[in-house]
């Protein structure tokens, strides 16, 4: 543990700024800086001439590079072979790794809530989404750097987390592969408008004089939730159980078991993710309703709403919204025959891909705290590598 030496980042990383002018007509790929370590990601193209910056400054494989503004967001990572000879501008900072830390092992770090704290602390600023922070003050963030021998046996445990979560997904991506490949192959498939399979109907917005009520039995499902890898297939429960007259009182329907959702158009990014209800509950304003008409086999019904865009439905102006009645007279493929046939298979490979992701956030979460507590030394090596 005495090996470990305590330093700053400032002195495991060298300033560089390669300019590069740029010309009109040209474009330039272009990388961004995501939040709480998550790396870098490609944006739009800087264009001379059409850009209002002159000069641009280049990334090079194993960059650090830091996006000064929105400090708070902890926007620090670390370039992969995928961004060398990328751009970016003016907000960004550019630095060479010494070889005393190893690249990896920085990007782990940038994914600590450590990090995240002394990101927050440092950023300087009385507008928190315009809050910086300057060069000085991110390579004054203190750093314990263990020696390069362990650097190496930490990156190699959590790249072996890593892969099984991506192994996970994989698996995820292969079971919802099979469920789609199920659908619209018979022969008696044709269109029928969405409502004549099911009565469409709007969720209810939860006044806060009810939130967190635990009155009665019918739940109230979280919207926040969905994003979540772990809830791609189904919606998670949030802390208010209601009464059904409650329910009934604030204007709101109880869902049942095997109603298809989804979110309005403009709900923030959730337009595209239709699920279905496993436990009766209510939701909110932002969700509209298919409870499926008798005959209507709901898994059946999920997997035709996941075949077509919604955003396509969506009317011109300048709030984006879905109207009830377009949304029931839209035409979608239906085969009576594979509704009949397809049920049970379509719900176990739904349930096998949910569980499969469940699985995989779940490990997430196991990987978060195995990199905290290595990196905080509470979790020594040998006893990771066995959990591993």
């Amino acid at each position: 543990m005495s090996e470990w030496k305590q330093t700053t980042l400032g002195d495991l990383l060298i300033r560089v700024r390669r300019k590069v002018a740029v010309e009109d007509g040209v474009s330039y790929p272009t990388v961004s800086v995501q939040m709480y370590g998550r790396g870098l990601g490609e944006k739009e193209p800087f264009v001379g001439g059409v850009s209002k910056y002159t000069t641009l400054n280049k990334v090079r494989e194993n960059d650090v590079v830091l996006r000064t503004i929105t400090a708070f967001e902890a926007p620090a990572g670390v370039a992969r072979a995928e961004h060398d000879g990328t751009h970016v501008s003016g907000v960004f900072i550019t630095y060479e790794v010494d070889e005393k830390v190893l690249p990896e092992f920085l990007r782990l770090y940038f994914q600590t809530p450590t990090f995240w704290d002394e990101m927050q602390n440092r950023a300087s600023g009385t507008v928190l989404r315009r809050k910086t922070i300057s060069d000085t003050s991110f390579r004054a963030i203190p750093f314990a750097l263990p020696p390069a021998p362990v650097q190496e046996q930490i990156v190699e445990i959590i790249s072996a987390v890593d892969n099984q979560i991506t192994a996970l997904e994989a698996e995820v991506k292969a079971a919802v592969k099979v469920r789609t490949g199920l659908v619209g192959n018979s022969a008696d498939t044709g269109q029928v408008s969405l409502g004549s399979l099911g009565i469409v109907s709007q969720g209810k917005g939860l006044p806060k004089k009810l939130q967190g009520k635990q009155t009665g039995e019918v739940s109230w499902y979280k919207i926040a939730d969905m994003t979540r890898p772990e809830n791609e297939f189904g919606y998670t429960l949030a802390d208010t159980r209601l009464t059904p007259s409650e329910v009934a009182e604030m204007g709101g329907v109880v869902v049942k078991a095997g109603a298809v959702t989804f979110p309005r158009v403009g709900a923030a990014v959730l337009t595209e993710k239709k699920r279905i209800v496993d436990i009766p509950g209510a939701l909110d304003e932002n969700h509209l309703v298919i409870t499926p008409r008798e005959g209507t086999n709901p898994e059946y019904l999920l997997a035709v709403m996941e075949s077509f865009t919604l955003s396509s439905l969506v009317r011109s102006g300048a709030v984006p919204s879905l109207n009830m009645g377009l949304i029931r007279s839209t035409k979608v493929p239906w085969s009576w025959t594979e509704n009949q046939s397809l049920g049970t298979a379509l719900g176990a490979l739904r349930a096998e891909a949910r569980a499969l992701a469940s699985e995989a956030a779940s490990l997430r979460t196991t990987r978060a705290v195995l990199l905290s507590g290595l990196l905080d030394r509470s979790i020594d090596i040998e006893s990771a590598e066995h959990r591993v």
